[in-house]
């Protein structure tokens, strides 16, 4: 689960939903390879239930009863592609990852509207930290860059790196200036 410090400002969640709403009237919302077709319209309405209602947890508890991630997928071998089991914890993983992103870009559009800073901290415990998400923690960023970057790079790690990739537990929080 996700400590997201910022969540509850009423702001924030308004800017994550008017995020997702934006990304999908572009036609540009992440849809993971992972989903299963007939799931993806549920996944845009559970997604946007979970920033209004909820939290990562909530979005990925829908995503695992619903059955709306594939069983298998195609791994590439040096002897060509074979199918394998999908991780149990997909539905986390994509439910954190995606849910973080929008927070992200909310606490970054609250930033940009007080003139504050916005910090790293982690968010998530995790039992095997990265040295390189490890040296993030407590590095401030200019809000309008990292939004930038992050509506910039849909599903794919950000040029600024935050989030820090899958299960990072990184997040940020607002920084009095």
């Amino acid at each position: 689960m996700l400590n997201l410090e910022n969540l509850d400002d009423e702001n924030v969640r308004r800017y994550m939903l008017e995020e997702v709403e934006q990304d999908i009237a572009e036609g540009r919302l992440y849809v993971s390879e992972r989903l299963l077709e007939s799931a993806i319209s549920n996944y845009t309405e559970y997604l946007k239930n979970a920033i209004q209602n909820g939290d990562s947890t909530m979005l990925a508890r829908e995503l695992l009863t619903n059955h709306c991630l594939k069983k298998t997928e195609p791994r590439k071998t040096k002897n060509g592609v074979i199918m394998v089991k999908v991780s149990n914890m997909a539905h986390e993983t994509l439910a954190d990852g995606e849910f973080n992103r929008f927070y992200i870009r909310g606490v970054c559009r609250k930033a940009i509207e007080e003139s504050m800073e916005i910090e790293v901290y982690r968010a998530k415990t995790v039992s095997k930290p990265r040295a390189n998400s490890a040296s993030k923690i407590g590095t401030t960023h200019n809000p309008n860059k990292l939004l930038e970057d992050l509506r910039g790079n849909i599903g794919i790690d950000t040029s600024l790196g935050l989030p820090s990739g899958p299960n990072s537990g990184l997040s940020v929080r607002l920084k009095r200036v």
